[in-house]
């Protein structure tokens, strides 16, 4: 047992501190050994508490992962939220926020979050996860930036989520650099922005 876990877990913790503490050990596990090792009884050996307490938390070991995912989403949020307040009135300022509240989020997470996608990939837990958490940010972006362009589509801003997904791996890898993703996603969004098409009749996230 890892020195803090045990004594943490031996104080008489209500059910949301629990949640927490069970998620944020579930986090330290999964950078030191990955998906493949964490299953119920090794997340309730390292938090020094029973199997079936972790049970009642999450049901099965999806049921962590997703709400590590689920966690991510809402930290995503609330950083593009408070990045957004200090946002100059303009559309490059807000894609640039935007941008860099994407990519700084998935780079802070690391390999830890990409761990979690891979390991419920396929599974209907993620993509039920994954829908609710993209509808959620992508209102925020849509909020954030139609004032300085007009409508976007759905499909433009789906294209945000694919964009940044895919520089915030190459940032992670080292093939490219933080700056240069935040800078290519910003282009990105802005592109989108000007080119959003509106009276579109699709369905908004």
């Amino acid at each position: 047992m890892h020195v803090g876990e045990g004594a943490t877990s031996r104080r008489r913790l209500s059910k949301p501190d629990r949640h927490a503490q069970l998620l944020e050990v579930a986090r330290r596990f999964i950078r030191e050994e990955g998906t493949d090792e964490l299953t119920l009884g090794r997340l309730a050996e390292r938090a020094g508490v029973t199997k079936p307490l972790v049970y009642d938390h999450f049901g099965d070991r999806a049921g962590i992962l997703a709400e590590l995912y689920r966690e991510f989403e809402a930290r995503q949020r609330e950083t593009l939220d408070v990045a957004l307040r200090e946002a100059a009135p303009s559309l490059p300022a807000v894609a640039g926020i935007v941008a860099g509240a994407y990519i700084d989020c998935c780079l802070v997470e690391g390999r830890e979050l990409a761990d979690v996608v891979a390991a419920l990939a396929g599974s209907a837990t993620l993509s039920q996860v994954r829908q609710e958490a993209e509808a959620a940010y992508l209102a925020r972006c849509r909020t954030a930036l139609e004032p300085f362009c007009g409508p976007i589509d759905a499909a433009g801003l789906h294209a945000l989520i694919g964009a940044g997904d895919a520089l915030a791996r190459n940032a992670l890898a080292g093939r490219i650099s933080p700056e240069r993703a935040r800078g290519v996603l910003t282009r990105v969004i802005t592109a989108l922005a000007v080119d959003g098409e509106p009276g579109t009749t699709e369905t908004r996230p």
